[in-house]
């Protein structure tokens, strides 16, 4: 009788200690990793993740860091991201060669800059003056792009008329200027304000050369987007809420940035909100129909695509109608609103 007793005492303290855990959720987060390029203008994946948006949402997301576009274009085709935003020109380009990716949102546009060295800046005005230069830019970036389709708009033949040289990632494009192997380069912010700070002049900035043009893009692998299309809505959702969140509360933002971003909290300031930074997260098609055209016309694409067919932008949509229902008198969610209806 003592010994069935004392096993009938440790079932009673069992249960009793389970009422005091919390319950545990049936249905656990989503685990999402998502590439991301250690950039101002990739703010809403710091601000989403530090703030909490992306566990509001159930999602349990893993920021995988990647220095270049083609890099992490080819870990997202290769399903070692489940999402990832390199560039315009990067997922695009793949999409031409066969990848079965889809975009559905944005994360940053134009804050592309082309520059030299001081000594250079008086003979380098207009994109025409680059001919017989050599040029260096980050291979797949929406800038390297950018600056093509620019080269041909002038008359010049990238393939010709200068030399490219393709680097691994910004810092080492603000070298090649630096030390003269190149005469100039092209990038994207805040490292045009590092350049300045290094005693280089921005020349050429590509919201001159395409006023609103896209630059990184959220990309998916079709497969998911068919399989799991609510779980891109959630992601949209926590991007919109980061968003909103960095518009009003830059001093968080900024510090949020620097988490994953080792620069100091000045340049980082400055290049995203007093830089040359579109930040929203609109799929924005009739930019990505433009920015396609530029550099098929360029020669950089080689095979055609219906980009119309590649944008999925019911998703971003459906996060901000979302929104928009939860809180219909917050005017920031009705100017989106507008800027969906303009760019979609």
């Amino acid at each position: 009788m003592n010994k069935i007793f004392s096993f009938k005492n440790i079932f009673l303290a069992a249960v009793a200690l389970a009422a005091s855990v919390p319950a545990v959720s049936a249905v656990a987060a989503e685990k999402i990793r998502a590439g991301y390029l250690p950039t101002t203008g990739h703010a809403k994946f710091f601000v989403a993740y530090e703030e909490g948006f992306f566990k509001e949402e159930g999602l349990n997301v893993e920021l995988v860091e990647f220095s270049n576009s083609a890099d992490g274009i080819a870990a997202l085709r290769a399903r070692k991201l489940d999402i990832a935003a390199f560039g315009t020109s990067a997922p695009l380009i793949h999409i031409s060669r066969g990848a079965d990716l889809r975009i559905i949102g944005g994360v940053m546009g134009e804050d592309a800059a082309i520059f030299t060295s001081a000594k250079n800046a008086g003979t380098l005005k207009t994109v025409a003056d680059l001919k017989g230069k050599k040029i260096a830019t980050v291979r797949l970036s929406s800038g390297d792009a950018i600056l093509r389709g620019a080269l041909a708009d002038a008359g010049l033949d990238w393939k010709k008329d200068v030399r490219l040289f393709e680097l691994k990632n910004p810092p080492a494009v603000q070298e090649a200027v630096r030390t003269g192997q190149v005469d100039a380069g092209i990038t994207w912010g805040p490292y045009d304000i590092r350049a300045e700070q290094a005693g280089l002049f921005v020349a050429i900035r590509s919201r001159d050369l395409y006023p609103g043009h896209p630059c990184c893009r959220l990309a998916v692998n079709t497969a998911s987007l068919r399989e799991n299309p609510e779980i891109w809505v959630k992601f949209l959702r926590a991007f919109l809420k980061a968003e909103k969140f960095a518009l009003t509360h830059k001093d968080e933002t900024v510090a949020h940035i620097q988490k994953y971003f080792e620069i100091d909290a000045e340049t980082i300031r400055k290049g995203f909100y007093e830089g040359f930074l579109d930040q929203t997260t609109d799929p924005n098609l009739r930019g990505l129909e433009t920015f396609w055209k530029t550099i098929r016309n360029s020669g950089f694409a080689q095979k055609d695509i219906d980009i119309a067919k590649v944008v999925n932008v019911e998703l971003y949509k459906q996060a901000l109608e979302s929104l928009r229902k939860e809180n219909p008198e917050e005017p920031f969610w009705r100017e989106l609103q507008k800027i969906f209806q303009q760019r979609n």
